[in-house]
Order: structure tokens, then C-alpha cells, then sequence
């Protein structure tokens, strides 16, 4: 009954319509598989992405990048001597979220463009898990997800592709969100980057861990509604 009043509909109430069903089934399955295997390789892919935005805005200001850990409790280190730090410190949580409005918004572009753009992620994470990533089990999970990407990229149809990039790219958003509230507010004394950006600053670390969970909840707020507009 349901279907056959949506067949009734404007051809944009449908679609706005069919983006809510499937913006709501996406995260009721998200919420309920979020600590089984399934979400698992997005989940440590979202801290690689985190890792590699301190990286680059490191490397960006004058600094270097001398190794990458991923540890198999879903933690990540980036060594990155060098440049401004209060930048570096900033780009971890505020980067995996910004990669994540990048695989969203890449998502919703020509379909014949997201299997180039899957493939293309997966080559980056290999060579950079070759070139910087240093823990054994980082090492072993950058390639083999890395490889993952580039084989999707070529078997998977571009639809496929495009809903794989949803999945990445809302994924991050949403677990930037959830590892500032646990690992900042709900744990203020803890070592994190808002911690030591605290040290560096003087401004209190739950004081950082609000303003950035702020943007974060307002940049996801905003992806949400160009999707939905745009649908």
C-alpha cells in the first residue's frame, strides 16, 4: 500500500521520500551493527582518515610525517613532527569528517564517476599505508582494504560504487562525531588531541571537545540537507 501511494506521488516528493527511507535504514543498521565485524573496516578506516589528516596538514605547514600506527582496538597515532601544531592537533577529528562530506558529495556525482573515485581511494590508502603506516596490524589492514577498493572499483556497477562511497563517507561523519564524544567529553582527563591542545593553548579540553563536536553535528546537519534538496 505503502509503494503504491509513493508511485502516486510528484516525481520529487518520491525521491525526497526514497532518500529519507534510505537515510533512516542506513543508520538503524549502522546503529545496530556497530559493534560487529561488519562496521568494524569502515570503523578503522574512519582513524586512518583521521591519522592521515593530521599528516597532511602537517606536511602542509612545514612538517613531516614519520610513521602511522593503527592498532586492532581502533586506535591510531600519527608521528608527524613539524609544522603548526595547533593546525595538526585540529585536523584529526574536523579531517575524517571533512573526508567524509568529500565520499558523500563524490557519491551523489555521475554514477560512471564513482567506481573511478572507489579505485582511486583504494590506491591511495595502498601506496600511503606502504609509504607511512608502521604497526603490523595497520600494515596488514591498509592493504588489504586498499585492495579491497581497487578490486570494487573495478568488479562493482557504478550504482554499487556510488552506495559504497555513501556508506564510507556517512560512516566517517558519524564516527567523528561518536570519538568526540567519547574520547573528549566523556573523558576529559584522557590523552587525545584536544588534551593536548588544551596543554598548547590553555583553552580547557571539553571546551575544544565542544566546539569541535558543534561543527561537526552542523556540517552533517548541512550534508543531510543538500542531500536531501538535491534528491
Amino acid at each position: 500500500m505503502w509503494a503504491r501511494n509513493v508511485t502516486r506521488m510528484k516525481p520529487l516528493t518520491r525521491r525526497r521520500l526514497r532518500f529519507l527511507a534510505g537515510f533512516v535504514a542506513f543508520f538503524t543498521a549502522l546503529w545496530f551493527l556497530w559493534g560487529t565485524w561488519v562496521v568494524y573496516p569502515l570503523k578503522v578506516f574512519v582513524v586512518f582518515l583521521h591519522e592521515i589528516s593530521h599528516g597532511v596538514v602537517a606536511v602542509a605547514t612545514g612538517g613531516t610525517i614519520q610513521r602511522i600506527l593503527l592498532t586492532s582496538n581502533q586506535g591510531g597515532v600519527c608521528v608527524c613532527p613539524g609544522g603548526n601544531a595547533f593546525l595538526t592537533l585540529s585536523a584529526g577529528y574536523l579531517g575524517s569528517l571533512g573526508w567524509g562530506a568529500l565520499l558523500v558529495t563524490a557519491a551523489r556525482a555521475r554514477r560512471r564517476r564513482a567506481s573511478i573515485v572507489v579505485g582511486a581511494i583504494g590506491l591511495a590508502v595502498l601506496v600511503l599505508t606502504a609509504l607511512y603506516v608502521r604497526s603490523l596490524f595497520g600494515i596488514g589492514f591498509g592493504f588489504l582494504f586498499g585492495a579491497a577498493l581497487v578490486a570494487a572499483g573495478r568488479v562493482l556497477k557504478p550504482g554499487a560504487n556510488s552506495a559504497l562511497l555513501t556508506a564510507l563517507g556517512l560512516t566517517s561523519c558519524l564516527y567523528a562525531i561518536l570519538d568526540i564524544k567519547s574520547d573528549i567529553l566523556d573523558r576529559p582527563e584522557a590523552i587525545s588531541d584536544a588534551r593536548m591542545l588544551a596543554e598548547l593553548t590553555g583553552v580547557p579540553t571539553l571546551l575544544w571537545g565542544t566546539v569541535w563536536i558543534t561543527l561537526a553535528i552542523l556540517a552533517s546537519a548541512l550534508l543531510f540537507r543538500k542531500g536531501y534538496q538535491s534528491a
